[in-house]
């Protein structure tokens, strides 16, 4: 038994890790961190707008003429607006998927008496037999009272190609809506806003506008967070069940 005690108290168990294990920790645990923290940031960000649209949703519709569409404030507000579609000029935003199949968000100039314009998104077609054959998304050029949300379209993150697209034929194929460079082509000011058409509205396509707002909700993103922060702990116990050695005995 003593001899036991001696040989373990002779080789006794030390953290000692090596520095290319040091240094990949150091370079990797930051960024593991960091993609938990930015899910969850979204996960936050998406909690409050489900909030916000579900207060919008208790709000009565009100004229837009009496509102600032631009205001945050007013997201996903329920707003009326009579005046005339440009059924002449119409812009597809292209790489909009639902379900897994491509297609196209309709989003149509909306011209009050006034002259002052809206872009309607008049919900999501699918792509049809082939990019060059664009769906046919006619709509009336009668008077009609359109109602929706106040909302924004998705932020691409990187914008790539030219913002009014790059064919010149109408309807328009564009890749993100940039309300100056569309307010030139279509030869007057929109305001810097876009109305979500109600699905019980006529002249739609498939329209669901759920708060989930970019594909899922926030339970999505703080499922991916603990991954990440999973990642950081296994990462963290691996290094330091590496740098345990045992000293040589002498």
């Amino acid at each position: 038994m003593d001899n036991e005690t001696a040989t373990t108290q002779g080789d006794p168990r030390r953290f000692r890790p090596g520095w290319p294990a040091t240094l990949a920790v150091l370079l990797l645990l930051p960024i593991l961190l960091s993609l938990g923290f930015w899910q969850l940031n979204r996960a936050r960000q998406k909690a409050e707008l489900q909030t916000s649209f579900a207060e919008q949703s208790r709000q009565a519709p009100v004229l837009l003429k009496h509102l600032n569409p631009a205001d945050p404030g007013n997201y996903y507000r329920r707003v009326i607006v009579t005046g005339r579609y440009d059924n002449a000029r119409q812009l597809l935003l292209d790489n909009q998927l639902r379900d897994g199949q491509p297609g196209y968000q309709v989003f149509t100039p909306f011209k009050r008496a006034d002259g002052e314009a809206i872009l309607v998104n008049r919900g999501w077609t699918p792509l049809g037999e082939s990019r060059q054959v664009l769906p046919d998304i006619t709509v009336t050029n009668e008077l009609v009272t359109v109602n929706g949300r106040i909302a924004q379209p998705a932020n691409p993150g990187i914008r790539l190609g030219e913002p009014g697209g790059a064919d010149r034929n109408w309807p328009r194929v564009i890749q993100y809506v940039d309300y100056q460079p569309l307010s030139a082509i279509l030869g007057y000011p929109l305001k810097p806003a876009v109305i979500l058409l109600d699905p019980e509205a006529d002249q739609g396509y498939w329209r669901d506008w759920q708060p989930t707002f970019g594909g899922f909700g926030p339970e999505r993103h703080q499922g991916y967070a603990v991954q990440w922060f999973a990642l950081s702990a296994a990462l963290v116990i691996l290094y330091i069940a590496a740098g345990i050695r045992r000293e040589p005995s002498f």
